[in-house]
């Protein structure tokens, strides 16, 4: 039985206004076959978990350049362990300084893209480290 297509959720956590680089991730993952639930901007870390429970994401993409990194994307990583779906993959990409991503780790961001990650870099990294849930 083929497995089902993997479900991104794209989030733009907090008060940061800049979407640009959400779109372009989006669009990679939609053109590299994905489906795509993108949830716009100024979204809280509740919203974010609550839209990729109820649309059955295999992960969270977030993207964050408002330096509130270290509060939001571990409040997200929270939520999910609270809610039961800490098998829905987090990962995130920003202007996140290379002394952060350890901390980021430690807190449950499977893995964190840095300014000048490649669209194709973030699409296998995917592809390699997540399965569609069942």
């Amino acid at each position: 039985m083929p497995q089902r297509t993997l479900r991104v959720l794209v989030g733009k956590p907090g008060l940061d206004g800049h979407d640009r680089g959400a779109k372009i991730i989006a669009r990679a993952f939609r053109d590299a076959g994905f489906e795509v639930i993108y949830t716009g901007l100024h979204q809280t870390p509740e919203q974010i978990v609550t839209a990729a429970i109820q649309e059955d994401a295999d992960c969270i993409a977030l993207s964050i350049l408002s330096g509130a990194h270290n509060t939001l994307l571990p409040a997200v990583s929270r939520l999910l362990q609270e809610r039961s779906a800490a098998d829905i993959v987090l990962f995130g990409g920003g202007v996140i300084p290379e002394d952060d991503i350890p901390g980021l780790k430690a807190a449950g961001i499977c893995e964190v893209f840095t300014p000048g990650t490649s669209t194709d870099t973030i699409v296998q990294w995917v592809k390699d480290n997540v399965a569609p849930r069942p």
